[in-house]
């Protein structure tokens, strides 16, 4: 079984590497291919890549390269993980919504539509090379925003889903809270990528006992901690929003804390800079602590799952993970794309059927939606109005001035990224 990496020179890729060597008996590996255009970062990533299946006496076979046709030539699945304009486009995705009074963040808000308009194009010339050399590959998008992503590739006729951590970071916290193992707890999981609720924890499946109640009765305090959200609110709400909810719920509070500390972006790139300074020790074969703080947790887990599901392989018979919306979710349109539960096999993603979902969070997941449809006309077929548009329909903006200024900032900011710009 072959599996390319696009981006393979990020430095996630020791943790993704970790999970193919120690879940083998999931996904048997006969070659990993890390592609990645910045050959120097890519040879550091592969040097460990390959001591990592040494120390752990992976059989599989670690190659490098530039050439992306080549990479995917005969993969059976191609994984996305790239970040187009690196950590400084992200760090200008932070900083300029700022300067107007909106959250800057990556994924979400100004800052996730700049990232959706130079992502998208880049991800579909990928996904045609891809579906050129192997049209039975399977495309897993781990690449933000991943649901406007995903819904790019769906609608141009790939075989594509979605992956994102949330899920299985909050399986695996509520897990050590109860004293479990992750594999007994089952999450009712709905909304869109980075836009979701825990609205149910049951045990063993999805017809288990919902112990949410109790979970936010005796842990609540921990849990609104994680989440830097008011135990109260936890309590009214009486479900677990992912923390980037909190983007929306305290956006005021996190403006301001944002414009009094350093970037995220800044964070990473350092961190980015000390690992890749680990990663040139020839005596280093297995992923080093501060990667935990790079982000991605479990991140490697979820793929492999993902992964050895879509290829027949094995995995777990439900998986969070980002498709259509199909009538799931019957407030939003077919071709949405949502993030829930689904039975995950060899013909793809069969979201699980969802309890009623309160108007206090489909109302939000609806106006999302709606922007993100917006966001991807403009991803595709660009213009000043599209842009507009999109910013204006974004609930976390709304008001026209800002949506204006937003604008002008966004274009400027990104115009090497644009064509039509």
């Amino acid at each position: 079984m072959k599996l390319t990496v696009v981006g393979g020179g990020s430095t996630y890729t020791p943790e993704l590497v970790d999970g193919f060597a120690r879940l083998r008996d999931t996904l048997p590996l006969g070659e990993l291919v890390l592609v990645d255009p910045a050959q120097d970062r890519l040879e550091l990533v592969g040097g460990l890549s390959r001591r990592i299946f040494a120390r752990q006496g992976h059989p599989g076979r670690i190659t490098t390269t530039t050439d992306l046709d080549a990479a995917v030539d005969g993969a059976d699945a191609v994984l996305l993980q790239l970040r187009v304009g690196g950590q400084a486009a992200r760090q200008q995705d932070e900083t300029w919504p700022l300067e107007c009074g909106c959250v800057g963040q990556e994924t979400t808000g100004a800052g996730g539509l700049a990232k959706a308009l130079r992502t998208v194009p880049v991800v579909l010339d990928i996904a045609e090379r891809v579906r050129r050399a192997n049209p039975h590959a399977w495309i897993i998008d781990f690449t933000n925003p991943v649901g406007i992503v995903t819904r790019a590739l769906l609608g141009a006729g790939h075989k594509a889903v979605g992956l994102c951590n949330v899920a299985i970071g909050l399986q695996r916290k509520f897990a050590a809270l109860l004293s479990l193992e992750p594999s007994e707890l089952h999450l009712d999981h709905v909304g869109l990528n980075h836009l979701t609720w825990e609205t149910g924890v049951r045990l063993g499946g999805p017809e288990g006992e919902d112990v949410l109640p109790r979970l936010l009765a005796d842990h609540g305090d921990t849990i609104a901690a994680d989440l830097r959200l008011p135990r109260p609110l936890l309590d009214r709400l009486g479900v677990v929003p992912s923390y980037y909810l909190r983007y929306f719920y305290a956006h005021d509070e996190v403006v301001r804390e944002l414009r009094t500390k350093p970037s995220r972006a800044a964070e990473v790139a350092d961190m980015e800079r000390r690992l890749l300074a680990m990663y040139a020790d020839p005596a280093l074969d297995e992923k080093p602590d501060l990667l935990a703080r790079r982000g991605g947790a479990y991140y490697s887990e979820a793929a492999v799952d993902l992964a050895a599901a879509l290829l027949g392989g094995g995995g777990t018979p439900y998986q969070v993970v980002n498709t259509y919306n199909d009538g799931t979710l019957p407030f939003l349109p077919d071709d949405a794309v949502v993030e829930v539960q689904a039975a995950v096999g060899t013909k793809g993603a069969a979201p699980l059927p969802v309890h009623p979902v309160d108007p206090l969070y489909a109302g939000l997941m609806a106006g999302v939606t709606a922007y993100e449809d917006l966001a991807l006309e403009a991803a595709l077929h660009g213009g000043r109005n599209r842009v507009f548009r999109a910013l204006l329909s974004h609930p976390l903006i709304g008001q026209y001035e800002y949506a204006e200024t937003l604008t002008d900032r966004l274009i400027a900011h990104n115009r090497e990224h644009l064509a039509w710009a």
